[in-house]
């Protein structure tokens, strides 16, 4: 095959499949249940919202390995690692914390 054609081949190829726009890397979808709903779900250190609000709406996660805590007042945290792949189905998650011993 010649250059032209080589490089034409490529052109193609390249239009078929465009890249993602700057800044947008891809994400998984992670979907979550438990209790109680008001607890405070946080992702690789920072705060999203409550189990409530991410119940929801769920949370985009950008492709790669993820420590998710949820944490309330009265309550034992709740500690897990995920890994997000592109291209996979929704992680669900269950966290139902355990109230702590008076």
């Amino acid at each position: 095959m010649g250059v032209k054609r080589l490089a034409l081949l490529g052109v193609l190829l390249f239009a078929c499949n465009p890249p993602q726009p700057p800044g947008q890397l891809p994400t998984v979808s992670l979907r979550m249940s438990g209790a109680p709903a008001d607890a405070v779900v946080v992702i690789d250190d920072e705060a999203v919202g409550t189990l409530e609000l991410v119940m929801a709406h769920g949370v985009a996660l950008p492709v790669g390995v993820h420590h998710i805590t949820v944490k309330a007042e009265g309550y034992f945290p709740w500690d897990k690692e995920v890994e997000a792949k592109e291209g996979e189905a929704p992680i669900r998650l269950e966290a139902k914390l355990t109230p702590v011993p008076d």
